[in-house]
């Protein structure tokens, strides 16, 4: 993925969170598919139970990835509601947005920490809507840790998908839109 790409999406995911926030509640964990350098589209985990569902649901996000033949994929998600979904510890940075590169051979966490502020609103909103502040980012860490449901879909989405299926893409993505997932895709990859 070129560097206009990968800030195309970082600028993407930001915004989604300062929206998610000033809503109430942070987007959830999203994969994004890669196939030679263009974005196969943004798949976002269905709504899960706490605890064993939720690891599963987002390790699943890995189908839409495998069946595209995907040569690289970017997840994001917020440290604090993968920790509380999955019934894990919160790691540090918390709050704090974070994206994985990864390709087959390896990948790179990129952590954009975050503080929640009241906005000043205007003169008519007695509810100030919160705003992010974004804290300075640690360096990229090439392999760095990577919560069980994020690794397990990393890894999971270089396995070749083995479907006896004319389009095992389309099918893919139509169960998992059955099952909840949010899917968007691109033109180029659009079923």
């Amino acid at each position: 993925m070129d560097t206009r790409t990968w800030d195309t999406l970082v600028g993407s995911m930001k915004s989604a969170y300062v929206k998610g926030v000033r809503e109430g509640a942070v987007p959830r964990p999203v994969i994004m598919p890669l196939v030679r350098g263009e974005l196969v589209g943004l798949v976002w985990v269905r709504p899960t139970e706490p605890g064993a569902d939720a690891l599963t649901g987002i390790a699943a996000l890995s189908n839409i990835a495998a069946a595209a033949g995907a040569d690289e994929v970017v997840l994001a998600w917020e440290t604090r509601e993968v920790a509380t979904a999955c019934e894990l510890p919160v790691a540090d940075p918390a709050p704090c947005l974070n994206m994985v590169r990864a390709t087959p051979d390896g990948h790179v966490l990129h952590q954009f920490p975050y503080e929640e502020s009241p906005s000043a609103g205007s003169a008519d909103t007695e509810d100030p809507a919160p705003a992010l502040d974004w804290e300075q980012a640690p360096a990229p860490r090439p392999d760095g840790e990577l919560p069980p449901p994020v690794r397990a879909a990393v890894e999971y989405a270089f396995t070749p998908m083995e479907l006896d299926h004319p389009n095992p893409f389309g099918v893919t993505v139509v169960l998992m839109e059955e099952d909840g997932y949010t899917v968007r895709l691109t033109d180029v990859f659009d079923h």
